[in-house]
């Protein structure tokens, strides 16, 4: 009995036929995770493009301006929202800001108007001479500035799930990338660019 017992484990062992099915049982999900993760980071890599060039497309169209109005302003951030297609696995946002720096001794950055879009629907963002920011380097008197960010919270494939279904898994933990950019640009047509009805 014992020496049948050794003939088939030598048998067994001797036995080559199913080691290539072995190899790729345990290759294959290694291949496919680095096929998913390569995926996934040039698709990451290539939305930030994507919200970079939303920032400096709409901030170049609103500084060749010499004059806006609410509705043009509007339609320029429908543009910009466009060129994020075909993602849609989240909503960016985009705000439009034109700044002041006063001439006065100790000058003071305020908004003169701002607009943004988020989630398709355009409003007001910041109410007229709030205070804000800008860097130091373009903090010069008696000057304007045309400010744009742009915002996305990109959500990878391998954690996205439909709007409808529960959020399980590597989604639960995993809740985005945040992309952005800010853009400041001076107007090339007038010194500033009055809108009538922001």
């Amino acid at each position: 009995m014992l020496g049948r017992w050794r003939s088939c484990a030598h048998a067994l062992v001797g036995d080559r036929r199913g080691v290539a099915a072995i190899e790729f049982a345990i290759i294959a999900p290694l291949l496919l995770s680095l096929y998913f993760v390569t995926m996934e980071v040039s698709q990451g890599i290539e939305t930030n493009k994507k919200v970079s060039r939303v920032g400096s497309m709409v901030a170049d169209l609103i500084t060749q301006q010499q004059t806006i109005t609410k509705s043009e302003i509007d339609a320029i951030m429908k543009i910009g929202e466009a060129i994020l297609q075909p993602y849609n696995r989240s909503v960016g946002k985009i705000v439009i800001t034109q700044i002041e720096v006063t001439d006065e001794a100790t000058p003071k950055v305020r908004v003169v108007w701002s607009r943004k879009l988020v989630n398709g629907t355009a409003s007001v963002d910041a109410p007229k001479d709030a205070p804000t920011t800008v860097p130091t380097a373009l903090k010069v008197k008696g000057t304007f500035l045309i400010r744009v960010q742009s915002d996305l919270d990109y959500k990878p494939v391998i954690v996205w799930a439909a709007t409808s279904k529960p959020t399980l898994g590597l989604a639960a933990a995993f809740d985005g990338i945040a992309m952005s950019e800010t853009y400041y640009l001076r107007p090339r047509m007038s010194a500033s660019i009055p809108c009538s009805d922001c």
